[in-house]
């Protein structure tokens, strides 16, 4: 699953860097499958699962917010 996250970031990184219209939906996409990632992850008392679960909440935090500025736009 995490490394679906990355390939979507990179593409969403992508269609910000060219002013899309669909950043807020993609955004809220990704938040979602960050989300996802983070309950998964928490299951597990490795330390590797942890860091990841911490990466993918902050990573969720701020697609949220990116999601509500495109939204505003």
């Amino acid at each position: 699953m995490f490394i679906s996250i990355g390939q979507l970031c990179w593409t969403i990184a992508g269609f910000m860097s060219r002013g899309s219209r669909f950043i807020a939906p993609l955004c809220r996409t990704c938040l979602e499958i960050c989300e996802a990632c983070a309950k998964e992850c928490q299951k597990h008392n490795n330390t590797h699962c942890q860091s990841c679960a911490t990466a993918c909440q902050n990573a969720a935090e701020e697609y949220r917010k990116i999601a509500m500025v495109g939204a505003a736009i």
